[in-house]
């Protein structure tokens, strides 16, 4: 990782089709070779305010609101954090606790495994 480089910026992007519609709904971030992918993201809430003020040719154009927030990696968290103050986190994010989690993941595993059969292989 080059940690001491800022010049580059992570881009969010979005998979589609060749018609232009999206394929996931989950974005991705494509990280270049020898940098790692940051372990916080800053992004700007745009919002129209329902104002308007002029522009530069004197047409009306909305006023925007602007709010930062902050997304953390949560493989970071949970390197770095207790278990316990881990699982606060999670919690304020409306996660279940570490444990509920494993055992419900496991479980869906078992479903999905038991699904495939060695034809579908």
């Amino acid at each position: 990782m080059n940690s001491n480089n800022n010049s580059w910026i992570p881009e969010i992007m979005y998979e589609e089709s060749s018609d232009g519609s999206a394929t996931s709904q989950l974005p991705f971030v494509p990280v270049p070779e020898g940098e790692s992918m940051p372990t916080l993201l800053y992004v700007f809430e745009s919002r129209e305010t329902g104002e308007y003020e002029p522009g530069l040719s004197g047409e009306e154009v909305p006023v925007i609101q602007m709010d930062l927030h902050q997304y953390a990696d949560m493989s970071a968290l949970k390197e770095n954090l207790t278990p316990d103050v881990f699982d606060v986190v999670r919690s304020a994010l409306g996660l279940e606790p570490m444990s509920t989690a494993t055992i419900k993941g496991r479980a869906i595993t078992e479903r999905i495994r038991g699904n495939v059969t060695t034809e579908d292989v």
